[in-house]
């Protein structure tokens, strides 16, 4: 199973947009969305293309291929209007024999590590910084945000296949 990782849209019906054609691109089985899905926040800028009820029906077309982990922005108001499971803090799978700990990133993160074992991975989002590192024997990812990336790093995106993990830019 192939399955594309991204993070933080944000409301931003443009690059919500992107996201997915990147996926249907990849010819991936599974869009894993690490929460931050319809609303910026208090602390984000407003997205230059921000139409979250276009977000929800771009999305909603698709849910059976997306599977999802609750953002700090995301709300029981969120799941009302989604169609596809949103609420979830963290989720656990394996790729090949790779285990990966997926969480949206505000109470678990790099600086706040679960237990894992050494090989494992753990993947992301909140910072919407892009990341790629090993932190304790465990390898931390992180795709960023495509609508409001931050720390001088490009909108991208995770791909996690047969126990393989490649972060890419979005936009060549």
């Amino acid at each position: 199973m192939k399955i594309f990782v991204a993070s933080d849209i944000h409301g931003d019906i443009k690059k919500c947009e992107d996201v997915i054609a990147k996926f249907y691109e990849e010819k991936a089985d599974k869009l894993l969305l690490l929460g931050d899905i319809l609303y910026h926040g208090p602390r984000n800028d407003l997205p230059s293309d921000y139409e979250p009820k276009k977000v929800i029906a771009a999305l909603n077309q698709i849910k059976e291929k997306i599977l999802a982990v609750r953002g700090n922005c995301d709300t029981e108001v969120d799941q009302m209007v989604l169609e596809f499971p949103i609420m979830a803090e963290y989720m656990y799978i394996v790729s090949g024999d790779t285990p990966i700990f997926v969480t949206h990133g505000h109470h678990h993160s790099f600086d706040n590590l679960p237990y894992l074992a050494n090989g494992s991975v753990f993947i992301c989002g909140h910072t919407h910084v892009a990341q790629d590192t090993v932190i304790d024997g465990i390898r931390c990812m992180n795709p960023g945000s495509p609508s409001i990336p931050k720390g001088g790093t490009d909108p991208s995106y995770i791909i996690i296949e047969d126990g393989l993990l490649t972060l890419k830019k979005l936009y060549n």
